[in-house]
């Protein structure tokens, strides 16, 4: 079978990806050790990661999922944050941790903090897939956990989308269409 035109170079192999998400599992098990934290996703782009982190966290947790949208269909970000979906689970007292597919600016993640910190979490960290190199330290901080850095390179695969497309491509690459 032929590439596809748009799907271009490797960036993480599917056993890179696997590695590093043992190694996050291994960390959140640790740091949470005692507590039953509860993960949640950012819908759709961590689905994947989701799945793959929840069985490498060695303790007992939760999940819950919320969709949030900046982006719709185009590959630039709107700037302006809507919940698609809210969470089931109340948060209050509940150690959580927010689990992205991909911090680009830290716009929408900052926004995410603030909207989860009011509903008074015990505690409230970040696990990030992947991180751009030069999101600013502001957003950096707010990282707890983070897979991989990356330059600005549109990514597809292991969930990611371009326009609801690629999500299923095992592994990490740079798209190649046209923005």
């Amino acid at each position: 079978m032929e590439p596809h035109p748009e799907i271009g170079p490797l960036l993480f192999s599917t056993e890179q990806i696997q590695s590093r998400v043992t190694e996050l599992g291994a960390a959140l098990g640790r740091d949470y050790e005692g507590r039953a934290p509860l993960l949640i996703a950012v819908l759709k782009g961590a689905f994947i990661f989701l799945a793959d982190l929840v069985r490498a966290v060695p303790i007992p947790h939760e999940i819950d999922f919320m969709a949030v949208s900046s982006y719709g269909a185009s590959t630039r970000s709107s700037g302006v944050v809507r919940i698609v979906k809210d969470l089931d689970l109340e948060l209050e007292g509940r150690h959580v941790v927010i689990v992205e597919d991909i911090v680009d600016s830290g716009l929408t993640l900052s926004y995410l903090r603030r909207m989860l910190a009011a509903r008074n979490p015990a505690s409230l960290e970040v696990c990030a897939l992947l991180a751009r190199e030069r999101i600013g330290p502001a957003a950096r901080a707010d990282l707890r956990y983070v897979g991989f850095d990356i330059p600005d390179d549109w990514v597809i695969g292991y969930g990611l989308d371009v326009a609801q497309r690629w999500r299923n491509l095992p592994e990490l690459r740079i798209w190649t269409g046209s923005h």
